[in-house]
């Protein structure tokens, strides 16, 4: 099993539409990459920091693949620009990105 996480960090004056990420751009990525090894995709919401302060980050999503080439194959595939395209419609903030696997 390969992770493909996102992390969307909390940064001063940046957008983060909610709504949109979850009704629409993780609908398209799951269809985009269910054909190519997509299993499972969780969303998470920042609401607060371990200190009670804020959240170090507003959102992320943990994108669970069959295996490395399943992960592989959905992110060069054919609709990988699409869902990276879209990523305009709901941030401002730059992804951080990491790849795992279970242990």
């Amino acid at each position: 099993m390969a992770v493909f996480t996102v992390l969307y960090p909390a940064q001063n004056g940046a957008t983060f539409d909610h709504d949109y990420y979850r009704d629409v751009h993780i609908p398209l990525a799951k269809e985009a990459f269910a054909s190519t090894g997509l299993t499972d995709v969780q969303v998470l919401k920042g609401l607060a920091g371990v200190d009670g302060g804020p959240a170090p980050f507003v959102a992320m999503a943990l994108l669970t693949f069959r295996d490395a080439e399943a992960m592989q194959a959905s992110l060069t595939g054919p609709r990988s620009a699409e869902v990276r395209g879209d990523v305009a419609n709901f941030t401002t903030i730059q992804s951080i990105i990491q790849i795992s696997e279970a242990n």
